[in-house]
């Protein structure tokens, strides 16, 4: 996906420059012009072969500038690990943990439990199988439970993404699994609170009415200028891909008055023991 982005961008900056219209490009290499812009967005995959075409109506001769966006064109073809996990995974997710893997800044709020990068195997367990997902087999759900493992391998590889987390208290309440899953996780949370690279943070009942009064979202940045912010906001069987500039930068608005208005990082590990206690 990010592969795709990044290619249909310079694609994009280079056909502009040349000026040579969508309907131009299209036609060299026998597409529509609405063909050239959803490949321009990255949104569809690439033919190597149409992006020497098009290199070559652009100008772009010298093998030095063309093969480093063919080998783009070549890599993003070639299906993610997650593609393993397809008969668990729903298309629309699939995007997103493309784009999670390629990311550089990670944002997450979330109001029911514990964000999936932080959850340990017995707790995403108890999750996958609570509510609508209770009549999974045990094979979907052992598969369910495998891919939100594989994806935490993230959040400890030598290119982890600086990851901040505000989970509301609710999250630390809710008993996913029972008494022993949930001293665990409370645990793991403290734990990994202490990575230099994550930041996580708790937002206590006690401090009334906040900003993400529209429930929870996840941000991610990318290292790649070409590439806008996007704002990830699921649902029960769909999710929204937001990347307008004016929308994202609310959204970047709410997680940095959250981050701000909730316990800092001493403070959270605190209250995660004392719950800790309660259970």
């Amino acid at each position: 996906m990010v592969r795709r982005i990044l290619l249909g961008s310079q694609l994009r900056r280079l056909r502009e420059s040349r000026g040579v219209t969508r309907e131009a490009a299209g036609y060299s290499i026998r597409a529509s012009e609405s063909k050239i812009s959803r490949m321009e967005l990255g949104r569809v995959s690439f033919k190597a072969r149409d992006v020497a075409d098009l290199l070559t109506l652009y100008g772009i001769t010298d093998e030095a500038e063309r093969e480093p966006l063919l080998s783009l064109a070549r890599e993003s073809s070639v299906a993610g690990w997650w593609h393993n996990y397809s008969d668990v995974l729903p298309n629309w997710f699939q995007t997103y943990v493309g784009l999670e893997g390629a990311a550089s800044h990670i944002g997450v709020y979330e109001v029911q439990f514990v964000s999936g990068l932080l959850q340990t195997e017995d707790y995403a367990r108890a999750v996958v199988t609570s509510g609508h997902r209770s009549g999974l087999s045990p094979e979907e759900v052992d598969r369910r439970v495998a891919l939100r493992l594989e994806r935490q391998k993230l959040l400890l590889s030598e290119q982890a993404p600086k990851f901040r987390c505000v989970l509301d208290e609710a999250a630390l309440r809710r008993p996913y699994g029972g008494r022993e899953v949930m001293d665990a996780q409370l645990r793991h949370l403290a734990e990994l609170s202490e990575l230099p690279h994550v930041t996580l943070q708790v937002m206590p009942f006690d401090t009334g009415g906040h900003p993400a009064e529209s429930g929870a979202f996840t941000l991610l940045r990318f290292p790649e200028s070409e590439i806008s912010d996007i704002v990830y906001l699921e649902h029960l069987t769909s999710a929204l891909y937001v990347d307008k500039p004016e929308e994202v930068a609310q959204y970047e608005d709410v997680l940095d008055r959250l981050l701000r208005d909730s316990l800092d990082p001493e403070d959270t590990r605190a209250l995660l023991h004392r719950v800790r206690g309660q259970i």
